[in-house]
């Protein structure tokens, strides 16, 4: 099952009459009429109100919400609610509270305040998402079910520590395999009975908090132990859902680069892949772009729903900036250009009270409909109708990958050593990053994800390699393909032990290289290396590096390792593959010349590749019609030659060959290219500034 089909791009949000009288909602429909809204999300929060007290259920508000929608023609994403207790079950099964890292049992209060295995949470989670699908499975508002809400948290209670060790029995099958993952002969910690074992917190391995534990190999099994307890209780609920809608899709919404969560367990499960997007919003763009490639990754490329962004700003951060004028109409096109086949937005209205009352809405709490923010919630709703149906469903023909692994996250920065200064984010958005600035399409790709169709494989800090990953990767170099790694990748197997064999550890054959040694140093420490007529720089970590076939592309320029290679290529196989190295955290700069020179092999340079504020992304509709997207995150005007006729579908403009195009301060064009033969994924050229 996919997504719902929709003669359109749906457009709206999270909406909550339930806070407001009823009077409000008319005001409230008008508005949404008037902006162009056409969806709802409802009953995220309505648990306490749906089920007032243990054997009482009252859906007359909720029938209310839904008829009135239905009448107003709109659609609703409806949610089950169960993502925040009622404070009567709280009171009455004191056990659904979660026990914190530090071992103290909360009392009531905030969200996400559920103990995944609570016999008492899931016993009345799942009867009420099985009444609601009782109720509403064949209502003509209902669009898609909404399981929950941005899952995540950990618990650390008795319950979950049973629970843990029933997962660990499913595991491993003997304690003696379970000593020899975690390497229990380290500070005699062999466990003899299943009952020895207690969940990973302040009060036994840990005295850092969580990331920096003594025994790896529990808390990385921890982690995992957590991310499939809380798919139980989706799964949990999506089953009793079913056992009343067959039909209906059902999605949770997912938060991008969530590191609690591995989201690729997740996505088998989910109909369709759905997120919120809350960018930094000094991030550079290509930020956002990553979690929407990864988000669109999770189902092979299959579109996904962007199930919230704010129209204007953020209440959950020191600092809220607000979004200028045009940032949102660009943050929407530019997840459309990525793979959303859904723009919504949280808040629909502004809360009058608690800690979302200054989170941004697209009504305030005066109701107007001349702010500037409305205004471009309306202007937008007007193009994204206008757009209709011509995105939906498109596919991104890209030929480079980028594998993201939540695995290697969680081993690397939960280890003792070399730096905890590196963090993976940063590393893999470097190169992703470099990838996009220069025109590149990406597919951010799990580590099991069928390689076949790349020329290219990104594969930063790839720290954990499992199965036959290294033959994979081995396989896109023989036929032809690059893959690129980096330093602190191939060190661990799954359960986080080293491997008994030089670094890079299975990936030394491909890389050509043997690393015996590393070094690292504070942020502040800056090593030079020179590529070619580039002289960059590198922090953090800097392993030495021993060539094994490989031919040195940069070298280190200071300390005793001065003139030793710091990036490398290697020959792979008769069809001229290579297997690129870097052994270090060189800055943008140098990871941009890098990972230029590697996609330039495979002609994967975009016409762009001298304008980063310009991006590109191309996707192929069901039709077959390549969609061509262009967007401007520049403040001044970007002028760009036409290199095939096309039609700009925001402005129904045609655009002859040799044309120029111009787009605005943060503009969008999406142009509709011909269909001759051996077009290119970019078909537009540079043409001065």
């Amino acid at each position: 099952m996919t997504a719902p089909r929709t003669p359109r791009i749906p457009y709206g949000g999270d909406y909550n009459p339930e806070q407001w009288p009823e009077p409000v909602w008319d005001e409230d429909h008008r508005l949404f009429t008037q902006a162009g809204i056409d969806t709802l999300t409802v009953g995220v929060f309505s648990w306490s109100l749906t089920q007032p007290a243990p054997d009482t259920y009252d859906f007359t508000l909720l029938d209310r919400i839904l008829d009135r929608a239905a009448a107003e023609h709109r659609q609703v994403c409806l949610a089950t609610g169960t993502a925040a207790l009622p404070p009567w079950l709280a009171k009455r099964h004191p056990e659904v509270n979660r026990t914190d890292f530090e071992g103290r049992r909360h009392r009531y209060g905030q969200r996400h305040n559920f103990c995944p295995n609570s016999p008492a949470y899931r016993s009345h989670a799942t009867a009420m998402a099985s009444r609601l699908a009782e109720r509403y499975a064949d209502h003509p508002a209902l669009l898609a079910w909404h399981i929950n809400n941005e899952y995540g948290g950990a618990c650390y209670c008795d319950l979950c520590a049973e629970a843990f060790r029933e997962w660990l029995r499913d595991k491993y099958g003997t304690l003696d395999a379970l000593n020899d993952a975690w390497w229990t002969a380290f500070w005699s910690h062999h466990y003899t009975d299943w009952a020895e074992i207690e969940p990973p917190n302040a009060l036994t391995e840990h005295w850092r908090g969580p990331d920096h534990t003594a025994f790896q190999g529990i808390t990385l099994d921890y982690f995992r132990f957590t991310t499939d307890a809380l798919l139980g209780c989706f799964l949990a609920e999506k089953e009793v859902i079913r056992a009343h809608d067959q039909d209906t899709p059902v999605t949770t919404n997912f938060m991008g680069m969530f590191r609690p969560l591995d989201y690729h367990r997740w996505a088998p499960h989910l109909d369709f892949a759905s997120w919120d997007s809350y960018p930094p919003l000094d991030a550079p763009p290509t930020w956002p772009a990553l979690a929407h490639d990864l988000m669109r990754g999770l189902k092979d490329g299959a579109p996904f729903w962007l199930m919230e962004q704010t129209p204007s700003t953020t209440a959950c951060r020191d600092v809220n900036p607000l979004r200028r004028p045009g940032e949102l109409r660009l943050a929407t096109f530019q997840a459309v250009a990525h793979g959303a086949d859904a723009a919504l937005y949280f808040q629909m209205r502004a809360s009058r009270g608690a800690c979302e009352k200054y989170h941004g809405a697209v009504i305030g709490h005066a109701g107007r409909d001349d702010t500037r923010v409305f205004r471009e919630v309306a202007e937008l709703g007007r193009e994204l109708a206008a757009l209709g149906n011509a995105t939906l469903g498109a596919r991104t023909p890209a030929r480079t990958a980028l594998l993201f692994d939540w695995d290697s996250w969680w081993a690397l920065e939960i280890s003792d050593g070399p730096s905890r200064l590196v963090k993976y984010q940063e590393v893999v958005h470097a190169y992703y990053r470099a990838a996009r600035e220069v025109g590149a399409d990406v597919d951010v790709v799990p580590v099991t994800a069928d390689l076949t169709a790349y020329d290219v494989v990104l594969a930063p800090a790839l720290h954990m390699v499992k199965g036959d990953l290294a033959a994979r990767l081995e396989a896109v170099a023989t036929r032809g393909g690059t893959v690129l790694t980096t330093f602190l990748s191939g060190r661990v197997d799954e359960h986080d032990r080293a491997f008994l064999s030089d670094v890079p550890g299975p990936l030394a054959p491909l890389m050509g290289v043997r690393v015996d040694e590393w070094d690292a140093r504070p942020a502040e420490v800056v090593q030079p290396v020179q590529l070619g007529q580039l002289t960059c720089e590198a922090r953090l970590v800097f392993e030495i590096v021993l060539l094994r076939g490989a031919e040195p592309v940069g070298t280190y320029g200071a300390d005793f390792y001065a003139g030793t290679p710091a990036v490398t290529r290697n020959r792979f196989g008769e069809r001229g593959g290579e297997g690129w190295y870097v052994a270090t955290a060189l800055d943008q700069p140098g990871v941009a010349e890098v990972v230029r020179m590697v996609l330039a092999r495979h002609d994967l340079l975009g016409p762009y590749a001298d304008r980063p504020t310009v991006e590109t992304a191309t996707r192929i509709a069901p039709d077959g019609t390549r969609l061509l997207f262009l967007l401007n995150h520049a403040p001044e005007p970007a002028h760009l030659t036409a290199h095939t006729p096309a039609t700009d579908l925001l402005t129904g403009k045609g655009v002859e060959e040799g044309e120029l195009l111009t787009l605005d301060p943060l503009g969008v064009a999406i142009l509709s290219l011909s269909q001759r033969t051996g077009t290119t994924p970019t078909e537009c050229g540079e043409a001065g500034p």
